[in-house]
């Protein structure tokens, strides 16, 4: 009966991983464009700044500076930046709460740049956020969007 127990909750978790992918796919397939494949190393900081920027803000309730790293059509979406953080605490509480976080090797796909953010929370549950980039015409990035999914790896 145990190993039955097991073998069900390592499918469901092997099934929520690859619906989270899918999901994940459809999700950005329509963001990606076909440009870079490699960003350098300076380019990859610059994000990671942006996206630390951004959750400093959020953790102090800086609402305007939080939402001004939004991508130009996330902003348009919400339209104000305090309705942006009323969407950011009740879908995205995990990266308020989160007790610990660690960039994750960015990457490049079709075009489209990601960058992940391990999350370890306070019951040390590990997440990982994956922050969608865009690159602004003045040579700046923006966060164009996030999407927090389960993680493989386990808190000590």
């Amino acid at each position: 009966m145990r190993h039955t127990s097991k073998l069900r909750t390592s499918t469901r978790r092997r099934a929520l991983l690859l619906a989270s992918a899918g999901v994940l796919a459809g999700w950005l397939a329509p963001l990606a464009s076909a440009a870079e494949t490699t960003l350098a190393k300076g380019e990859w900081q610059a994000i990671q700044r942006v996206i630390s920027s951004q959750l400093a803000a959020l953790r102090a309730g800086e609402a305007a500076k939080a939402f001004s790293f939004a991508a130009p059509g996330i902003q348009t979406q919400f339209g104000d930046a305090r309705a942006f953080m009323a969407m950011v605490r009740e879908s995205y509480s995990p990266l308020l709460e989160a007790r610990y976080t660690e960039f994750l090797e960015g990457a490049v796909i079709d075009g489209l740049v990601v960058q992940p953010l391990r999350l370890i929370g306070r019951d040390n549950s590990v997440l990982v956020a994956l922050y969608t980039m865009e690159r602004q015409k003045r040579g700046g990035w923006r966060i164009s969007g996030c999407m927090i999914a389960p993680s493989t790896v386990q808190a000590a």
